[in-house]
């Protein structure tokens, strides 16, 4: 397998015939890319404090009120640096692309490499569910008071969006990949004229439950430019007609349209361009994408370095962890903060607010890293969630995981049956994933 690298992009694929003496197009495999490290590291960093700086906590007898900074005049700037989802899209579509484009080449079948991405994404989910609604259900029952410990939970099921949607992407992988060799660029503009259908329909047509459709439309969109960037084709005049375009979309948008000014939605859902995504939204990653790509000389620089590149192979490889399970630690300091020491959030946007958050990280992040440590373990599906069902099988797979994982998110994971209901659509999802008695991959 041959892989050339330009002065502007990344290595750029070259044709290599396999062992099975198919013809395919190869894809980067000389060690991690490690721009695309740095932006991960960098999302999950900006996740990780958004959620413990966002929230406004506030002990009212015995009960927690939860407002957000977003509700703050000024706060909606926060969000614009905040929101930073759309790299982690790009990031993944360029990973799967590069697992597809792998697999395929050695003649691993969708149905395969549906089985074995559906099983590493949400098999993680289940032991973190299991131990928030089983502590959830420990605490009411041991007098804790319900409304803190469901606001915790709640919290804590909110994060699985992202895991819900990105069934979505695993599943329209190959397919995009097909769009991807046929129309280049076309099928990441088809993808994102989508998201301009669908908030003209929902906003002039008065249609809005037309807009959860960009839940693909946008998404799916910010997902193939990372299958641009594997393949080569974005030049750095591209990446700067990305950035330009891009800010200037979303900040006419938001100047002029009926668009939110906020770009998260952390308490504050409603009045975001998150939940459901909006064009706004597209074109604050698109102008993301665009200058992470002008810096990527300059990190990629930077993350070559001993001392940097130590720290991205240690770390990234615990991301998906950490991002799982970050909300119980902020969880946990949250209450004994708030209920314990009876310390409410600061006045957002002040001194004392400022001093508030950086002190949260603080004590955050020793206490979030060991806990990462410890649960990566739960990263690979244990042995027996194993091979490869038939595609019919497998797709019936991600429909239950992606229908657990919404559930969970939705319901939260505490008290009551829809969390119980979620865990389990998600762990019977996992399970359909397996071969079928006799049968082996």
């Amino acid at each position: 397998m041959t892989v050339t690298a330009g002065p502007e992009g990344p290595p750029t694929p070259t044709t290599a015939r396999t062992l099975t003496g198919v013809e395919s197009r190869s894809v980067p495999a000389a060690g991690r890319d490690r721009f695309l490290d740095v932006l991960r590291l960098l999302v999950m960093g900006l996740v990780v404090a958004q959620h413990w700086w966002l929230p406004v906590l506030a002990q009212n007898q015995g009960m927690l009120d939860a407002g957000s900074v977003l509700s703050t005049e000024g706060g909606f700037a926060l969000t614009w640096v905040s929101q930073v989802m759309p790299l982690i899209f790009f990031v993944g579509g360029a990973a799967n692309l590069i697992s597809w484009r792998a697999a395929s080449g050695r003649g691993v079948t969708a149905a395969t490499w549906y089985a074995k991405r559906l099983r590493r994404l949400a098999w993680p989910v289940v032991p973190l569910a299991a131990l928030w609604i089983v502590a959830s259900h420990v605490l009411v029952l041991g007098g804790a008071p319900a409304q803190p410990v469901l606001v915790g939970a709640g919290a804590a099921g909110m994060v699985l969006w992202f895991l819900a949607t990105y069934v979505l992407v695993v599943v329209c992988t190959p397919l995009l990949a097909r769009a991807q060799e046929r129309f280049g660029a076309w099928a990441a503009v088809g993808l994102l004229a989508g998201a301009v259908a669908v908030d003209l329909v929902r906003f002039a047509g008065g249609v809005e439950w037309a807009g959860y459709l960009n839940v693909a439309f946008v998404w799916l969109g910010v997902h193939q430019l990372g299958f641009l960037y594997v393949s080569g084709r974005i030049r750095r005049l591209h990446a700067g007609l990305l950035a330009g375009a891009g800010a200037l979309t979303a900040l006419t948008l938001v100047a002029f349209g009926p668009y939110s000014v906020n770009m998260t939605g952390v308490f504050a859902a409603e009045t975001s361009n998150v939940a459901p995504p909006t064009l706004v939204l597209a074109g604050l990653g698109v102008a993301q994408i665009g200058l992470a790509l002008l810096a990527r000389e300059a990190i990629g620089a930077w993350a070559d370095k001993p001392g940097p590149a130590r720290l991205l192979d240690r770390i990234c490889p615990q991301l998906m962890t950490v991002y799982l399970w970050h909300m119980l630690p902020i969880s946990v300091v949250a209450g004994v903060v708030v209920f314990g020491l009876g310390i409410d959030t600061p006045e957002p946007m002040t001194g004392l607010w400022i001093v508030w958050g950086v002190l949260g990280l603080v004590v955050l992040v020793p206490l979030i890293l060991p806990l990462a440590h410890w649960a990566v373990r739960f990263e690979n599906p244990p042995k027996v969630l194993s091979g490869s069902p038939g595609l019919v099988q497998v797709l019936a797979a991600a429909a239950l995981i992606g229908g657990g994982l919404l559930t969970l998110t939705v319901t939260g994971l505490g008290l009551g049956l829809g969390p119980l209901l979620g865990l389990l659509m998600v762990l019977g999802g996992v399970v359909l994933t397996r071969s079928p008695e006799g049968r082996r991959p």
